[in-house]
């Protein structure tokens, strides 16, 4: 998977992506999605470090199906909040404080 963090002034924003979506745009009905290299191009990691990263996350965009899979085992993102855009998914993470 492929992790881009960067500092903002809310806090830790983490972008994650499985390696496959980077580039790709996908959509559903009204909704499109592309997976740019500028905000998810980032660091390859393992599974390990993608959940150190969403930990520390005050907000983290999620895509591709493994991705999301991880963040949902993990208990970052509740499953009910996941959306289908055509062949992947994406999630959304906003920490509270």
């Amino acid at each position: 998977m492929i992790v881009n963090e960067r500092e903002t002034q809310e806090g830790l924003l983490v972008a994650v992506c499985d390696e496959d979506v980077l580039g790709e745009t996908f959509e559903e009905d009204d909704l499109s999605l592309t997976v740019t290299e500028e905000f998810y191009g980032g660091e390859t990691v393992d599974e390990n470090a993608v959940v150190e990263s969403l930990a520390r996350a005050a907000v983290a965009n999620i895509v591709g199906t493994r991705a999301v899979e991880l963040a949902v085992e993990e208990g970052f993102v509740d499953e009910a909040n996941v959306l289908e855009v055509g062949q992947t998914l994406h999630a959304q993470l906003l920490r509270m404080s």
